[in-house]
């Protein structure tokens, strides 16, 4: 499966003193990925919570922070997801640095700041208990090119 990929910039909102992205920061990040994701298929988490009745809720997290990302850094976001079982999804997923402009000499490549793995459970909007993953969600990851 070809993961998606979401790009995003470094503000100073995200840093802390130094101009470093805050470690806490870099969730945000990941979580604009996973919604970047169902925006890209079609759909809004907003009309999932009003027109079917579910949401998505964060079960667990497993995050490697290996490098800083910087004020002014392009990021590059990607998600991986992967269904388990009837009402939860797992998402692979990272933070890489966009390589630098082909322009400069000796640009570096993309390197790897972050890798996560979230998971996921569909919940009813009112009640939080869990809830199977729509079938026309199911069907989007059955046909995601391999």
């Amino acid at each position: 499966m070809t993961p998606f990929r979401w790009r995003s910039r470094v503000y100073w909102e995200d840093t802390d003193g130094g101009g470093v992205v805050y470690y806490a920061n870099y969730l945000k990040y990941l979580e604009r990925a996973r919604t970047e994701w169902l925006r890209a298929r079609g759909v809004s988490q907003h009309s999932l919570a009003l027109e079917r009745g579910i949401l998505f809720a964060v079960t667990s997290l497993r995050i490697d922070y290996r490098r800083p990302a910087r004020l002014d850094d392009e990021l590059i976001v990607s998600c991986e997801p992967r269904p388990r079982g009837a009402a939860q999804l797992a998402f692979e997923q990272s933070i890489h640095r966009a390589p630098a402009p082909a322009t400069e000499p000796e640009a570096p490549s993309a390197q790897l700041l972050v890798s996560a793995e979230v998971h996921v459970a569909c919940v009813h909007a009112q009640s939080f208990r869990p809830q199977r993953l729509p079938a026309f969600m199911l069907e989007a990851l059955a046909r995601e090119p391999a």
